[in-house]
């Protein structure tokens, strides 16, 4: 079995039910963890709950859309990580997006911005010689834009393009950056939406595909949503026009 008693994890967002269940499982293989949220009652209460070793988890406060507060959040973590999860997110109907624009920059902010913002100035930190990869968690809504979704797809479609450009960058420092493109999750974000009961994924069934994650780029879970992505994909603007 390998050590990483000594490696830390970084979740930012860790509020989230995908995070919260990657935090049970680093913590299964021996890493430590950062978890960061605006919502540091429900992490603690989270840890009671599942009698978590404080010694193994340290609680900061971080606002994905508080972009100034970042490089001091950075330079306040009490150890520099070797793995960084972006997990924040932000969702807001297309309906009520395409006319409420403080919830259409909202989902920009924390789905795109944050991201890039955080990740920039962890990225760009060479003296964190501990650095080895780093994971966001995107969506399929944004492999095409579709009518449907289009406003919060296109905040995960610029993330998605983002974390490939930054796995270019920080390939000849062997830092590994992937994207995990996935499909509906059964999740708090998710929950009261009219979603197709048979495609839906448990959190800790996606959990489980970001702690593995290996050398490849984008990180599909479950064969379902993997031919869902491929036909996106290649399927003409026409037919992609016709989709629910």
């Amino acid at each position: 079995m390998i050590n990483n008693s000594n490696k830390t994890v970084l979740i930012l967002g860790a509020n989230s039910d995908v995070a919260k269940q990657c935090i049970l499982q680093y913590l299964e293989k021996g890493f430590s963890i950062i978890a960061s949220s605006r919502n540091l009652d429900s992490l603690e209460d989270f840890v009671e709950e599942n009698e978590i070793d404080s010694s193994k988890i340290t609680l900061k406060y971080f606002d994905a859309a508080d972009f100034s507060s970042h490089q001091k959040f950075y330079n306040e973590l009490p150890i520099k990580p070797n793995i960084v999860i972006y997990a924040a997110g932000f969702l807001v109907e297309n309906k009520k997006a395409l006319h409420d624009f403080a919830g259409a920059k909202q989902m920009m902010e924390v789905n795109y911005m944050g991201a890039v913002s955080i990740l920039n100035i962890i990225a760009m930190d060479q003296t964190n010689k501990n650095l080895e990869r780093i994971i966001g968690l995107s969506s399929l809504s944004g492999v095409r834009g579709r009518k449907s979704n289009f406003i919060y797809g296109s905040t995960k479609s610029a993330f998605t393009q983002y974390l490939a450009g930054l796995r270019q960058e920080l390939s000849s420092r062997k830092i590994i950056v992937n994207v995990v493109v996935s499909g509906y999750i059964n999740t708090k974000v998710n929950k009261g939406l009219d979603l197709n009961k048979t495609l839906l994924m448990e959190p800790d069934y996606v959990a489980k595909h970001i702690v593995n994650a290996g050398n490849s780029f984008s990180i599909v879970p479950h064969f379902k949503w993997k031919i869902i992505y491929y036909i996106l994909k290649i399927l003409p603007e026409g037919l992609v026009s016709k989709l629910p």
